[in-house]
């Protein structure tokens, strides 16, 4: 029996590397690849039918941004959006261990878990000699270390699993020995993994970035922060600028970008699946400021900005522009487009009724490049840590010490670019800001709302919120299917 059967989907026809004929296999470069490769592939999630778990869109970043002060998915007149749901449960910090946008974010880190185990097994039964086999399986080790971040922030009390082929139902372990796990795993593989930059590549700089993020939540996960060590972790991660233009961080071939520390790949004409989320963003007929013909796929006008986010920034913020408001206009004719009503397309800030918003409600996500011809599915990799979060995991990590002095000049670096200048004193309210400003929309949001206090505090459509719900609920069908696993406290 394989151990995640009970906990997640896996392919059981997979072939492993014990049963593979060739002697010879995995000597070269190209077939060491090949083996990593679908460890890699894992973190582009999956929609198996059981559950849709796409980092990039539903439901994993969907659960983020909704659970956080940044995004809305009201229902539309007429019921559409409602899904049963499980979105406004998310606004209201009401969800339930039943909620299958829980359910997805978990299956994304646990398949993605059995996944790293198995090519961990298919690398050690295969004919690769011990010395080669250590830079690869540093690689899978912080791909899994990855997951286990994201389990630690968003369930806390998960198991631990490292093998895969193991007969035991597994048990929780309490968050402080997953943090250590993932400390421990980090701070064990760094030296095995390669210096310098790759794209889309588990490398030293990606290992201390986790990490860096690891202790500047510590006081979150364990009770005991870990500032100085956030701060010293910080400086290790080398060989990287902030770009001149924010967006070149967003483009469609945004590889070019020497400040992303990490992305996931993406390449619809290679079949990638789950990049579709500026597709679902904007209102259909939003496709005519695109295309003088409108060659852009139709969008089912899902994720909104909560009001009060986009008038949040700076009007001279040129990060505000990640933020599409206003009237829309047809790039063919000049006029603003028309809804079949006959009313114009003009986004507003405003958000009248959750439980009935109209078309044009609501400020829009727009911080990926977006062009005439492109497909549903998108092309941009998917920027996962950027060096800018460097900077300002820094300046935190120093204000919170007292001092404010050493953090200004980093945050000046950040805003400089935004095109702002930095004034008065720099501290955790201004940081806080400036998190939400630079990251915004990038799966940031809830982490921070919580280690500042936010997220437990009334906002727009939601009272005040229990501690407990800082960490989501175990799911409903896991603990049925795993009788050692204990819920969260207080679900």
């Amino acid at each position: 029996m394989i151990l995640f059967l009970t906990l997640s989907c896996t392919d059981l026809d997979e072939k492993l590397y014990d049963k593979v004929d060739s002697a010879e296999y995995g000597k070269t470069p190209d077939e060491i690849n090949t083996i990593i490769g679908s460890a890699y592939a894992s973190l582009r999630g999956f929609n198996d039918g059981i559950t849709i778990s796409y980092p990039t869109c539903e439901y994993v970043f969907f659960l983020n941004e909704v659970s956080s002060e940044e995004a809305c998915i009201p229902t539309k007149i007429g019921g559409g959006w409602y899904d049963g749901g499980v979105y406004l449960e998310a606004q209201y910090h009401t969800w339930t261990p039943a909620n299958r946008m829980i359910l997805a974010s978990w299956r994304y880190c646990f398949v993605g878990i059995s996944k790293v185990n198995s090519v961990i097994f298919q690398v050690e039964n295969s004919n690769l000699t011990e010395e080669q086999k250590i830079p690869i399986n540093a690689e899978l080790r912080g791909i899994r270390a990855y997951y286990y971040y994201t389990l630690l922030d968003m369930f806390g009390n998960v198991p631990i699993v490292t093998n895969y082929d193991v007969s035991e139902l597994p048990t929780n372990s309490t968050r402080k020995q997953v943090f250590e796990f993932v400390e421990s795993e980090l701070n064990d593989i760094i030296g095995d993994l390669p210096s310098g930059k790759d794209w889309g590549k588990f490398n030293q700089n990606v290992a201390n970035t986790l990490l860096a993020r690891l202790y500047l939540n510590a006081e979150v996960f364990t009770g005991t922060p870990r500032w100085q060590d956030c701060i010293n972790t910080c400086d290790k991660v080398t060989d990287y600028v902030l770009e001149p233009n924010y967006f070149t961080n967003f483009l469609i071939q945004n590889e070019v970008s020497r400040e992303t520390i990490f992305a996931i790949p993406y390449d619809s004409k290679s079949g990638t699946k789950g990049n579709y989320l500026q597709s679902m963003c904007v209102q259909d007929y939003q496709k005519f400021a695109i295309s003088p013909t409108g060659n852009y796929p139709g969008s089912p006008n899902g994720l909104l900005s909560q009001p009060g986010l986009y008038s949040s920034f700076d009007n001279n913020d040129l990060r505000k522009k990640s933020l599409l408001e206003g009237k829309q206009y047809n790039i063919s004719t000049g006029e603003v487009i028309l809804l079949d009503d006959g009313s114009e397309l003009d986004y507003t800030e405003a958000i009248s009724n959750i439980n009935g918003v109209k078309a044009q409600e609501g400020v829009r996500m727009y911080k990926y490049e977006t062009k005439d011809g492109e497909g549903w599915e998108r092309d941009h990799d998917w920027v996962v840590m950027r060096y800018s979060e460097i900077l300002l995991m820094k300046a935190e990590s120093y204000v919170r010490l007292g001092n404010s002095g050493m953090a200004f000049p980093l945050v000046q670096q950040v805003r400089s670019r935004a095109g702002l200048p930095t004034t008065g004193t720099v501290d955790l309210d201004f940081i806080n800001d400036e998190l939400k400003f630079e990251f915004v929309y990038e799966g940031h949001r809830r982490t921070d709302n919580i280690r500042f206090g936010d997220f437990f505090q009334p906002w727009w459509n939601k009272g005040a919120t229990p501690t407990y719900r800082g960490i989501f609920p175990i799911p409903q069908s896991e603990l049925e299917k795993n009788t050692n696993l204990v819920q969260n406290s207080g679900y």
